[in-house]
């Protein structure tokens, strides 16, 4: 058992938490993630790290509610406990000096890109975070993220706050100043990424797709990149952004979308009888 150490709401279905997990936090890397399950009857599911606390032994972690399982996780509270929890998992991040960087953000994958920013900083590249989300209700960590970067620019779709547009309206006008760009988010954002960079600046992309076991044996993550079959848990789950299938990818993660509301409804149904 995994105990709760913080819990808190960031927005609208973002949640916050930290988990007392030493054993995982003193392995952890930027980039990597994790897999739990909240009790007994759950189902495995991923979280990338967003944070963690070797001398502390804790691992942080922000997430959307979005299933039935996250939604369970949501509901825990301080001083109760993760029924399973694995990691440190996948490759760390690949972090050496390439130069001025950017690394982009678009709603909760802002967290997933604040351990790699601050890794790249520390090695000594110009990180420039670009963060974006649907509103400025939306918007997280916009403080933390302008702690472990040299430059953060916002844009929010509705012009609620910052730059109205996506986070590509702000990276199109920095490619030529660019050596590397690092993008996490919801797919459509992350293609949109790789196509606005195409030819011009290599674009690196962490992948979140349908995940069960962790360790490669289940195949429920495989991507196609490169013409070649990848496990996002064992070869990821930083990619090429301009070798990932991405067509591909979007249609496998609407697999089981159909269980999901199912799952949701009936949960609603139990709580509602």
């Amino acid at each position: 058992m995994n105990e709760i150490l913080e819990a808190r709401e960031l927005a609208k279905d973002i949640k916050y938490v930290k988990v007392l997990a030493p054993e995982v936090a003193v392995e952890a890397r930027a980039g990597q993630f994790v897999i739990l399950r909240v009790d007994e009857r759950g189902e495995r599911f991923p979280l990338t790290i967003y944070d963690f606390d070797r001398d502390g032994g804790s691992i942080s972690m922000v997430f959307l509610e979005v299933g039935t399982s996250t939604r369970k996780l949501g509901k825990l509270k301080v001083g109760d406990s993760i029924r399973d929890f694995l990691g440190p998992l996948g490759r760390p991040f690949h972090v050496e000096k390439y130069g001025r960087v950017a690394c982009v953000g678009g709603g909760v994958g802002t967290p997933a890109i604040y351990t790699i920013t601050k890794a790249l900083r520390e090695a000594g590249n110009h990180v420039t975070s670009i963060i974006g989300a649907r509103t400025k209700d939306l918007l997280i960590l916009e403080d933390e993220m302008r702690e472990v970067s040299d430059e953060v620019k916002v844009a929010t779709d509705d012009g609620s706050y910052a730059t109205k547009g996506f986070v590509t309206t702000i990276l199109a006008g920095m490619l030529d100043k660019l050596d590397l760009v690092v993008a996490v988010g919801p797919l459509p954002m992350m293609k949109a990424v790789a196509d606005l960079t195409r030819g011009k600046v290599k674009t690196i992309v962490s992948l979140n797709p349908i995940m069960v076991d962790g360790t490669g044996m289940c195949g429920g993550c495989r991507v196609t990149v490169g013409g070649k079959t990848k496990f996002t848990c064992v070869d990821g789950p930083d990619f090429d952004a301009h070798e990932v299938d991405f067509k591909e990818l979007m249609e496998r993660n609407r697999t089981y979308l159909d269980e999901e509301k199912k799952s949701h409804e009936c949960k609603i149904g139990l709580k509602n009888a």
